[in-house]
């Protein structure tokens, strides 16, 4: 197991083989055995296979070629829903409606989206990861009729590989272990920890192609921008406040 972890690949070309009901539910189970806070389980997901559903949720990820290439595409959401009803239903006087709960269950949907991809690349399947879920969650929310105090927070592609990628670059185990405290950087430190991802012939290629002066600027000029992350952060808590998350009196 320990060398699947250290060889995994994200996986954005998939056969046209479909994973086996059987399978893919033990793949959730073992999901479902992730760590979670207060043994509360606050998460859902959501399994599409229809292809017009695909296609919706498609155009909610900026069209990404997997989302409808895959034969499953799993939606990982915070659920604080089902949790509230439970107490209502025993006379308990739920009090998650604010951003801390959604924090918490923002988590133990994480948790459970991660215990998936090791379960499934175990079998033989590779997944891709979609950050682009919180982008636009409003619109997921209305593709997947999901209930208010329910937030979608990531998003898994799964299937049969159809491709053999190379290892994406990682930094240094230096640059991210602190030992007991964090140590800060200094600028020789950043300059020796990225120096390898800035020589990637790739990420050169990367710099060259949009007439920037280094891979950063590449990251904060074009791929997360101050004004996209500010549009998508101000989006992202009006769904948390239509949801029922932002109840925070002073």
């Amino acid at each position: 197991m320990l060398d699947t972890l250290l060889q995994r690949r994200t996986i954005r070309k998939y056969k046209g083989t479909d994973i086996p009901d059987e399978q893919l539910n033990k793949i959730l189970e073992a999901g479902c055995r992730a760590s979670t806070t207060g043994n509360m389980q606050v998460y859902s997901i959501i399994v599409n296979r229809d292809e017009k559903m695909k296609e919706l949720l498609s155009g909610c990820h900026f069209n990404q070629p997997m989302v409808k290439n895959a034969p499953v595409v799993l939606t990982f959401c915070a659920d604080f829903n089902r949790f509230n009803l439970w107490c209502q239903l025993n006379h308990a006087d739920p009090g998650y409606d604010n951003f801390l709960s959604f924090f918490t269950a923002a988590i133990d949907a994480l948790l459970v989206a991660q215990n998936v991809c090791v379960a499934a690349e175990s079998e033989g399947l590779g997944i891709c990861y979609l950050g682009t879920t919180t982008y636009l969650a409003g619109k997921i929310i209305d593709i997947l009729h999901l209930p208010k105090g329910v937030v979608p927070v990531t998003t898994l592609t799964m299937g049969w590989p159809d491709e053999d990628p190379a290892l994406a670059d990682r930094l240094p185990m230096e640059a991210v272990v602190h030992k007991e405290t964090y140590q800060e950087y200094s600028s020789d430190d950043i300059a020796r920890l990225y120096t390898m991802k800035e020589q990637l012939s790739e990420n050169r290629k990367f710099v060259e192609e949009n007439n920037k002066q280094s891979l950063a600027q590449v990251f904060t000029d074009v791929r997360y921008k101050k004004s996209d992350n500010v549009l998508f952060s101000n989006m992202l808590l009006e769904v948390l406040s239509q949801q029922g998350f932002m109840n925070q009196p002073s």
